[in-house]
């Protein structure tokens, strides 16, 4: 399986081979869906939290006598159905973490990689090694691949690059990231890969069996 490789200028110059042992895997959809689900959960902060009826301030006497006044029966002003009461069956502080061990996470991963290369959603692009930010070179490139605007682009480079990121961030749906901190999620929620030459040989370095 091959990718072409674009110039910053959007001309395709040749192609590279993508190693099988990334690009060609059996897919796993229990191992991605494991692995999205990990990053997801594990994305929660978990401190949601509604007063009960032993938070609230109030209460400590009977509002009034329990027979007699014609009214419903009330213990507290404290309880639920009054307005002021406490939350019943609100949200406590809890932990929302998810663990999978390491080989169903790097089958997903190797899962989401095969099935971006297996759609054509693979574009590998020469180092971008530009002395100044310039995010319209990188917004004509998206339109000389035939990305839409609005489709999401994930940038993997080899290291952090701080023209390539600042130039990036300001695309619509274009998020850079490093190749040692790619991750299902970041995969599966991308439209396109756009890899440079040096964060595809990263990828084969930090992922390879």
């Amino acid at each position: 399986m091959d990718a072409k490789v674009y110039s910053l200028d959007g001309k395709s110059t040749k192609k590279v081979d993508l190693p099988d042992f990334l690009f060609n895997v059996e897919v796993s959809e229990t191992a991605l869906y494991e692995a999205v689900r990990e990053y997801l959960a594990n994305q929660r902060q978990g401190t949601a939290k509604a007063k009960t009826r032993g938070d609230v301030s109030g209460g400590g006497r009977k509002p009034w006598k329990q027979k007699g006044t014609g009214r419903a029966r009330a213990g507290s002003n404290r309880s639920p159905v009054w307005v002021g009461g406490g939350v019943a069956f609100g949200p406590v502080p809890r932990d929302y973490s998810y663990k999978i061990n390491k080989k169903v996470r790097r089958s997903a991963l190797l899962s989401a990689l095969t099935l971006k290369a297996k759609e054509d959603k693979i574009m590998v692009i020469e180092d971008a090694n530009i002395e100044t930010p310039k995010t319209k070179v990188f917004g004509d490139l998206a339109k000389k691949m035939n990305i839409k605007k609005t489709e999401k682009k994930l940038f993997i480079a080899d290291k952090y690059l701080a023209n390539l990121y600042k130039s990036v961030i300001n695309i619509e749906g274009a998020y850079p990231v490093m190749a040692h901190e790619v991750n299902t999620y970041f995969i599966m929620n991308a439209d396109y890969l756009i890899i440079t030459e040096s964060g595809l040989k990263k990828l084969e370095e930090v992922f390879k069996p």
